[in-house]
């Protein structure tokens, strides 16, 4: 259970909620956990499913691998290492903020006058070689091989829990219901006293960027439950195996992302949360100069722990999919009596490094939502396709009815993720004018649910396979398409940068499986 809470009360939280608050959405950022968080739940139910098809894995590369083959296996897991790899440098990022936020800006201040990086929109404004050390530090001491400790992330945990709880009291006692409903003349008094360090004013109160803020807030705010996608994801044989993520730890985070958040906008009006170090900073806003250092020391503590649990897994993925063949063998290659991946190690370090040296938190903070998105998406699908197989179903007998349930199923689930697109891109380009009656497009949202339920009643027409399970999704196939359709529609509020630099990634990765992986691994499995 520890392990589940630290791996994801990390940057997400601490992090990527001042930028949010400040930029995006306002106070309503308690609503974007809450659209974020059922997201997460209704994948995490899906995977459930998912999981338990491959008892003896908790890895979703290795359960999709056995169900699906290994093109699936390969995207499945490509875009899991570029959630450890973003999360490394997040976390890095997040680091360096908290650390110096303790020694007056110090270290931003002299790379930004030192490094300075000219290319606005694309990279920071300045290389960030702190997060580029602590990043490869960390690399060399598992290379040379410090072990994972359980004990250190209880430790961690617990640090973790004391801080987070000393800060929901502390800022509902602290808290001022007025920072929810404030106004232009509340911005107009601020910006008299703080001009420089001010966030847009929005049209104020508890939603000041309206409804596409809340969504665009949420889609961002994905990125906190990203733990949950990623703790799934360990090498076969490694590490014991974990059942299941318990949805007792995704009730305790989201809790906990929801309780901060409120303390934080009640503490302090949101646009003049800081940046980089949201929650230290609000403290020395209400004037508890002390007790920042404190809540500063506790983040440190958690962002360490979240470092620690992104880097050993990510290492453990890239040498198992080496050792199938879908990477680059050297990648698999083990030094010592310890097993130790160094060459994995260190280039996935090195990678994530690299990127905490260039780009910008919400740049590759938003690249890695779509990842872990289209990721759980992925799961809901094939627990559709796995769970209607009628060709295990004994009550289909003969040949070509096989065929023709077969062909009907397909048809209807790829024109019911199509159909759940298309809603998707209406209400994200149109919202406004479909809930304000226009005829047009109203009609056309209200025809595209009837078609979705009528394909919906023919999906769940399907025999489904009897196979046992321990663990069925409940509602088929209704949660499931909600799931893909919750998701599609959050990654349909990212930024054109950030869905570029997600088909870069995926290139280089499709380069790599056609051109060496593909040719590698079934030479293997055509070995006698």
């Amino acid at each position: 259970m520890s392990r589940m809470v630290h791996q994801n009360l990390g940057a997400g939280l601490y992090i990527v909620l001042g930028a949010v608050a400040k930029y995006v959405v306002g106070p309503a950022i308690v609503v974007c956990f809450s659209v974020a968080g059922l997201s997460s739940l209704l994948s995490r139910l899906c995977y459930e499913e998912f999981d338990a098809r491959v008892p003896r894995s908790s890895s979703a590369y290795v359960c999709s691998y056995v169900m699906m083959g290994q093109l699936w296996a390969f995207v499945v897991g490509w875009n899991i290492i570029l959630l450890f790899l973003i999360a490394t440098a997040c976390t890095a990022h997040a680091w360096r903020s908290a650390f110096d936020s303790l020694i007056g800006d110090r270290v931003s201040q002299a790379l930004e006058g030192t490094v300075p990086l000219h290319v606005p929109y694309l990279l920071a404004t300045y290389a960030d070689f702190f997060a580029l050390g602590l990043v490869l530090l960390l690399a060399v001491l598992f290379a040379l091989g410090v072990p994972e400790s359980a004990w250190v992330y209880r430790v961690f945990t617990v640090i973790k829990l004391l801080v987070l709880s000393f800060i929901i009291i502390s800022g509902f006692i602290n808290g001022d219901l007025h920072n929810w409903k404030l106004t232009e003349q509340d911005y107009a008094l601020a910006a008299a006293v703080f001009s420089n360090s001010l966030g847009p004013p929005g049209a104020g109160g508890f939603v000041p960027f309206d409804f596409e803020g809340v969504l665009r807030g949420a889609a961002t705010c994905f990125y906190a439950f990203v733990g949950f996608a990623a703790i799934t994801t360990t090498e076969r044989g490694d590490l014991k195996p974990q059942r299941s993520i318990s949805l007792i730890s995704l009730l305790m985070c989201f809790l906990a992302y929801y309780a901060v958040s409120a303390a934080l906008t009640l503490m302090v009006p949101y646009y003049q949360i800081h940046h980089h170090s949201p929650l230290p900073e609000a403290f020395l806003h209400v004037g508890w100069g002390p007790a920042r250092h404190v809540v500063a020391v506790g983040v440190l503590c958690a962002l360490t722990s979240s470092l620690l649990g992104d880097m050993f897994p990510m290492s453990r993925l890239i040498r198992a999919m080496a050792e199938d063949g879908l990477l680059f063998r050297g990648l698999a290659r083990v030094y010592g009596h310890t097993k130790i991946p160094v060459v994995a190690i260190m280039s996935s370090g090195s990678l994530a490094g690299i990127m905490a040296l260039l780009f910008e938190f919400s740049h590759i903070a938003n690249l890695m939502a779509v990842a872990s998105l289209l990721a759980y998406s992925m799961v809901s699908f094939l627990v559709l396709v796995l769970r209607y197989q009628p060709g295990h179903n004994l009550r289909v007998r003969k040949r070509k009815k096989k065929l023709r349930w077969s062909i009907l199923f397909s048809s209807s689930l790829t024109l019911a993720v199509f159909l759940l697109t298309i809603l998707s891109l209406v209400l994200d380009q149109w919202s406004r004018r479909v809930f304000s009656g226009d005829p047009v497009l109203t009609t056309v949202a209200v025809l595209l649910l009837l078609l979705i339920t009528g394909v919906t009643a023919i999906i769940w027409r399907q025999p489904q396979s009897p196979r046992p399970l321990t663990f069925r999704v409940p509602a088929l196939p209704v949660l499931p398409l909600v799931s893909i359709f919750v998701n599609v529609y959050l990654m349909m509020q990212m930024s054109t940068w950030t869905w570029t630099l997600f088909g870069i990634w995926n290139a280089i990765g499709f380069a790599i499986y056609f051109g060496y992986g593909i040719r590698h691994s079934l030479k293997e499995n055509n070995e006698p």
